[in-house]
């Protein structure tokens, strides 16, 4: 918690100039006593060739604020723009995305009136760490990148969070019964900080099947973590199956640093309408307010808003004629929010916030892991004898090999191809030739390096390299599917 009242805000693109007015006013209505330092982000700054959308200028006032309030954005399409949520969030560190999802029957139709459930989604790695190569004709690669302190922070935060808010469950979804060692080290650290929560049920999901629950029993679930792509995904399906997904808000937070907004897009179509609603943002900016100290004017101003929801003063992506009571624009919602400041729901559950919710996640350096060298994988391009893999295999025999390296086996997208590969399989132009010492000895880059002037006088076309390595004993390399 910061005793600086002094935010950034940006006005954004599309709805987010309306959405954004409607927010201050109901803040300023509300006396929440903060002042703004308001920035230009998005189109015109990328069209003004800021390929992140974002001028130097900007960034200082960012940096120097630790709340940055934001209204949706539009990213042009082409020319090589970053993405500006991608580049604030790695940039700043804010490695936690909180988005909560709430049901509000019978105001917000629903098949799940009792829905209350929180995404906590890692924010930093992943495959959104936007690593990404061409490296032949047919095959192009994308890194997923996933360490061990940041798996451990948003796992700390979610059940920081969960224990904070009076949160009884947090479950995790991965994908490791695939991925065994990305999302099986996420897996494994949620299971090793559960142990510090005795008081909080922990379970797991793969995230398929964790997927079609948030679908099906979204009430079944109450704080879920995840990883950056799967947290992106389950989050937008809980937003529709909540009832709308512009009601929902959420929190970026790091360690100095935190950022606001609706999980919503520009929507350019309703641009300058007065019809879009301003709710996911307003829900945004409360959560701001409790993380700013103010919980009193956070529940202040959310209470107003479930009772406008209450009362049927409602906005056209949520009107209903036969249980809405009035249509409203934009401008008029925010009146009438403004006008029940101070009311409380009658039917809705009404919001009551703990004036001391702080949470804290600490996140200890651990001993570095003994690491052994025991092989190198040799990617190389190649597409001659009709990619008959027993001419390629034997060719590397017979020409690639030093006194410590010598060829164990060749897989193609990830199956075993050689030797004694299923013929079916398809190949394409990219070959991951494995090398390992047969004799089980630590190797050196020196040892690498003389395998790799021996690939190169071959002849091959070599894209990369991935060494193989053992850590503690343990492998930390994927195994060739039919290997």
């Amino acid at each position: 918690m910061s005793t600086n009242k002094r935010i950034t805000v940006a006005y954004g693109d599309g709805i987010g100039p309306e959405i954004m007015e409607a927010t201050l006013r109901i803040m300023d209505a509300a006396e929440v006593g903060i002042e703004y330092d308001v920035i230009e982000i998005g189109e015109q700054v990328y069209k003004a060739g800021h390929k992140s959308g974002i001028s130097p200028e900007s960034w200082e006032t960012l940096r120097a604020n630790p709340y940055f309030l934001k209204a949706p954005i539009t990213t042009p399409q082409g020319g090589g723009y970053k993405s500006l949520n991608v580049t604030i969030r790695k940039s700043l560190g804010l490695y936690s995305n909180v988005r909560p999802f709430r049901a509000y029957p019978p105001y917000v139709p629903s098949f799940f009136p009792h829905m209350d459930v929180v995404i906590v989604r890692e924010n930093e790695e992943d495959l959104y760490a936007g690593i990404e190569y061409q490296q032949t004709s047919e095959v192009v690669q994308t890194l997923k990148l996933i360490s061990d302190p940041g798996s451990e922070k948003i796992v700390r935060y979610a059940f920081e969070y969960a224990r904070a808010y009076g949160r009884k469950k947090v479950t995790c979804m991965t994908k490791d019964n695939i991925m065994k060692h990305s999302d099986g080290l996420f897996h494994k650290i949620f299971n090793e900080v559960a142990k510090e929560y005795p008081e909080i049920e922990a379970d797991h999901w793969i995230i398929d099947i964790g997927s079609a629950v948030v679908a099906a029993r979204p009430e079944s679930l109450d704080v879920v973590v995840t990883l950056n792509l799967y947290g992106d995904i389950v989050s937008d399906i809980a937003a529709e199956v909540a009832g709308s997904v512009g009601m929902a808000g959420s929190s970026n937070v790091g360690m100095n640093h935190s950022m606001f907004e609706a999980i919503h897009g520009s929507a350019p179509d309703i641009a300058g309408k007065n019809i879009a609603n301003p709710s996911g943002l307003l829900n945004g900016a409360t959560m701001m307010l409790v993380q700013m100290g103010m919980a009193d004017k956070a529940e202040l101003i959310q209470n107003a808003w479930l009772k406008t929801l209450e009362d049927g003063v409602h906005t056209g992506d949520i009107y209903r004629a036969q249980r809405s009571a009035e249509r409203v624009g934009t401008k008029e919602f925010a009146d009438a929010v403004i006008a029940r400041l101070g009311q409380v729901p009658s039917k809705l559950k009404a919001v009551k916030y703990n004036e001391n919710v702080s949470i804290n996640v600490d996140v200890k350096e651990k001993p570095q892991q003994k690491k052994e060298l025991v092989g190198v994988d040799v990617f190389i391009d190649w597409r001659e004898n009709n990619r008959d893999v027993n001419v390629l295999g034997g060719k590397l025999s017979a020409n690639v090999s030093t006194g410590k390296l010598t060829l164990k086996e060749i897989s193609n997208r990830g199956v075993l191809v050689y030797p004694n590969g299923v013929p079916e399989a398809f190949k394409s132009d990219h070959w991951r030739c494995r090398y390992t010492n047969p004799n089980g000895e630590t190797l050196s880059n020196s040892d690498v390096i003389e395998l790799m002037k021996k690939v190169q006088e071959a002849g091959f076309d070599f894209v990369k390299t991935e060494h193989l390595y053992h850590f503690d004993g343990e492998r930390g390399y994927s195994l060739s599917q039919g290997g």
